[in-house]
């Protein structure tokens, strides 16, 4: 019997797949490599010889025989001063010579210069097995990948059939220490910033990556492509689950754009490169697959990108800018003359600037729109007619510089991308009249009560008062999470362009990463797992009204503990069951720093609602400190003779000049009270609880809970009660952006007995797909023979059960089956959630 389920199987496939497609590779390389100087010297002097003739020789006529090892003790000394990425990009240099020596050469943007696109040919990228790498060991590394003789990337393997992916993974964290145990010493390959800028760990069904080894700190990102709205991969028919990682990321023309285009450094306040950002694959196939579609219908089209929270939407923005920026056409003509970008995010200012500067060490090509030193219209005016490359502004000057970029396209034939990122705003000046041919009466009312309009609002409403788009050649791209439907409708891309939107031919997104997908990769966490209805709680301590079977009533009734008894609905026993929540449930978690945010219906009910809970709080002797956040003034005669705003000592006396924002992220204050506002587009990680007392409806629902999703490390759970809203369409507004027809919910404990018996009676499987399996076995030589034969079966076993899961009322769980997403693991493990940062 061959050894078709071993890896090193998968190994020698991979290695074969990645020399057809042009990587260097034979089997004496592992020899040749230096471990002192963790370079491939072959190919570093290979390369320079090539590319750069005249420096390989004025470095011969200088050191002569010795050469070779000057040039490469110098590279590796500025590898280890600047790191790996810089001397990609940039280069080295060395006494004697006028420039740089460049170790690498990117796909120009233009391809008339036959110079560049012969050295860009002219890379050397090289695929080594069983690498050992280390002067005090002799561990070994499944694969190193190197460009021109540098270490770019290392992968460890793991096969299904023996092992899983976590064990690679483990493997990194115990046994590839950077640094020498005992000593300062450094393994140059793995050590940040000098060593290889990405870590796989790999096998038949998942791909996780690092860019920065440390330990069992180590922090490793999925790298799958998702399962219909889930995590994991689906099956492969023609192969491995996991094999666009070499065949599609790992080509070279993929693989050389990702190291010179896509991967970020990331620098401290100090200007120190702390780490550095490798695209997750969904940032990688969205923003390609927008370049692509740009590139072939031209410009004037709408992409909405579906991205739930925890997708890395700023970075995938920020690369969007970039190569739409940089994007030519066929006839070498440059498709915009400026990327607009539309967002509230400070950080993506600051992240654009410092990405670009990354890509291109290149002043002034980002213009920010902030209005110092000039009025904001002015500022915008003159970026754009200046042809600044990116010119990022906010959601208040959006209008102005649509209507700007309107008339210069009409004007002067120029040509702009709008890339709209997820902002909210209460000020509406000019903007309210076309706001209100969009917003439904309920959200006009909101907006009148202080609430918040965002970036797809008002998109909506410039779209539905001017032409734009084809005919002006403008493109627009809009991020968001949760898309209305009218988003949906102005945005979203129908299976048949041609057509008019029908039934059979409904707008999409052009790209989704689900919530769903998000949740079970660790990213989000799942707000509907500890969801609770108020009327659902009452009934259970009760023992009257509608009960549900299927919940465990002593279980239920200890959760929910007292705080439900004998209250009616009214804020003052509210405000009791909230702050005795919130104390013992709330309150310990995160080490004692875990916030919560209550939900009003209006301003009004906000300030008494406030009132209320500063009073109980004091009546009892608590330490819980509550802000209230809300737009304006409220005139309430019962609540105080003037009127009242945030910064009124009744409402928020510590506030002491800061911001309702700023004040809540330190460590003062534990709830915050709102009222039509921050309930979008505010992310406050320690968030752990929140209590609704406001009625809440579709996208809104949504979006309003969502605040309690932001991963953070020691998270893994929260709290909601509502008040008001009723739980079967609190679920139903989830499902839409879910992306899955069945949710999960509580399994049978007996499902574990009987699942095989399931099986054999509802034919899962025959005796054909079983003789394959067995013949693969006998007589295969590939391992990706045994994946066709087992995956389809696995997967369809895998999938079944994760439907026959159901939605318990009183537990609105949303998380998938326990079942593993990979469908070619015949034991399925469980998956510790870890929370993951904003890295990606």
């Amino acid at each position: 019997m061959t050894a078709l389920h071993t890896e090193k199987v998968l190994e020698d496939e991979i290695c074969r797949d990645l020399a057809a497609a042009r990587w260097l590779h034979d089997a004496a390389d592992a020899a040749r490599y230096d471990r002192a100087l963790a370079l491939f010297p072959d190919d570093v002097v290979g390369w320079i010889q090539t590319t750069q003739p005249e420096a390989w020789a004025s470095i011969e006529q200088t050191h002569g025989a010795n050469a070779r090892k000057v040039v490469c003790e110098r590279l590796r000394r500025t590898l280890a001063d600047h790191g790996t990425l810089h001397v990609l990009r940039q280069g080295f240099e060395m006494l004697g010579l006028r420039r740089p020596i460049a170790m690498a050469q990117f796909k120009p943007a233009l391809a008339m210069n036959a110079e560049l696109q012969a050295k860009y040919a002219a890379n050397r990228l090289r695929v080594v097995r069983q690498l050992r790498y280390s002067l005090h060991n002799e561990n070994c590394l499944d694969l190193g990948l190197f460009v021109n003789g540098i270490p770019v990337a290392t992968c460890e393997i793991k096969t299904d059939y023996t092992q899983a992916v976590e064990d690679a993974v483990l493997q990194y964290r115990k046994d590839r220490p950077p640094r020498v145990a005992g000593s300062n010493a450094v393994e140059p390959l793995l050590a940040f910033p000098q060593g290889a800028l990405v870590h796989f760990a790999l096998s038949n069904s998942a791909v996780r990556m690092t860019t920065k080894l440390d330990g069992f700190d180590t922090v490793f990102l999925p790298f799958d492509q998702g399962d219909a709205g889930a995590a994991g991969n689906p099956p492969n028919l023609q192969g491995y689950a996991t094999d666009y990682l070499w065949k599609a990321v790992w080509a070279r023309d993929s693989w050389l754009e990702i190291l010179g285009r896509y991967i970020v450094p990331r620098k401290n306040d100090a200007r120190q490169l702390v780490n550095t950002v490798f695209p997750r694959y969904h940032q990688l196939d969205a923003t390609r697959a927008i370049v692509a579609a740009v590139r072939r219908d031209g410009p004037g089209d709408k992409y909405l990108i579906q991205h739930s929270a925890g997708s890395g939407k700023t970075n995938s923005i920020a690369w969007t800018a970039h190569f739409l920026a940089d994007l030519h056409d066929a006839d070498n003509r440059k498709v915009f003359d400026t990327v607009v970008v539309v967002s509230d995010r400070t950080v993506l200012d600051d992240q654009l600037q410092e990405a670009i500067m990354g890509f291109e060490r290149t002043q002034g090509v980002v213009a920010v729109v902030k209005g110092e030193g000039a009025s904001k219209s002015q500022e915008l005016a003159e970026a754009l007619a200046a042809g600044k490359k990116i010119v990022v502004c906010t959601l208040q000057t959006f209008p102005r510089a649509l209507d700007k970029v309107r008339e210069l396209a009409a004007t002067e034939g120029k040509r702009f991308a709008v890339i709209a990122d997820e902002a909210h705003s209460s000020q509406t000046n000019e903007t309210a009249a076309k706001l209100k041919e969009v917003l439904s009466p309920t959200e006009l009312a909101e907006l009148e009560d202080g609430g918040e309009f965002d970036t797809e609002d008002l998109l909506a409403a410039q779209m539905q008062a001017k032409a734009a788009g084809k005919e002006l050649g403008i493109t627009f791209v809009a991020f968001t999470a949760t898309p209305k439907d009218k988003t949906l409708q102005l945005f979203g891309t129908r299976p048949d362009p041609a057509r008019p939107p029908a039934d059979d031919n409904l707008p999409v997104p052009f790209h989704v990463y689900s919530m769903r997908q998000a949740i079970e990769e660790g990213f989000i966490l799942d707000v509907l797992q500890n969801y609770t209805s108020y009327k659902v709680a009452f009934n259970l301590a009760h023992e009257g009204g509608a009960r549900y079977s299927e919940v465990d009533r002593d279980a239920a009734v200890k959760g929910i503990m007292g705080w439900v008894r004998l209250h009616e609905y009214n804020i003052a026993q509210r405000v009791h069951i909230v702050v005795e929540h919130f104390r013992l449930h709330v309150a310990p978690l995160l080490g004692g720093q875990a916030k919560a945010m209550v939900v009003t219906a209006s301003r009004k009910e906000a300030v008494r609602w406030q009132l209320a809970m500063r009073r109980y709080i004091a009546e009892h002797g608590y330490r819980i400190e509550t802000l209230v956040a809300f737009s304006g003034e409220v005139e309430d005669p019962d609540s105080a003779p003037e009127p009242l705003a945030e910064i009124s000592a009744r409402m928020n006396p510590r506030l002491r000049g800061r911001g309702i924002r700023e004040a809540f992220k330190g460590g003062d204050y534990a709830i915050l009270l709102v009222a039509n506002k921050f309930q979008t587009g505010f992310d406050e990680p320690l968030l752990c609880g929140m209590y609704v007392d406001k009625r809440l409806a579709g996208i809104q629902a949504v979006q309003t809970l969502s605040r309690l999703n932001r991963a953070h490390p020691g998270k893994d759970s929260t709290y909601v009660v509502d008040f008001v809203n009723d739980p079967d369409e609190v679920l139903a507004a989830f499902r839409v952006y879910h992306t899955t027809a069945e949710l999960a919910g509580v399994s049978d404990p007996e499902q574990i007995y009987t699942l095989r018996a399931k099986l054999d009676g509802l034919g899962f499987y025959d005796s054909f797909e079983v003789d394959r399996v067995v013949e693969v076995v006998l007589r295969g030589k590939d391992q990706s023979a045994l994946d066709r034969a087992l995956v389809p079966v696995a997967d369809r076993l895998i999938k079944r059960h994760a439907a026959a899961w159901r939605w318990t009322p009183g537990r609105a769980n949303t998380s998938s089956s326990p079942a593993a997403p990979a469908a070619a693991r015949c034991a399925t493990s469980t998956r510790r959630r870890s929370t993951r940062s904003s890295r990606g």
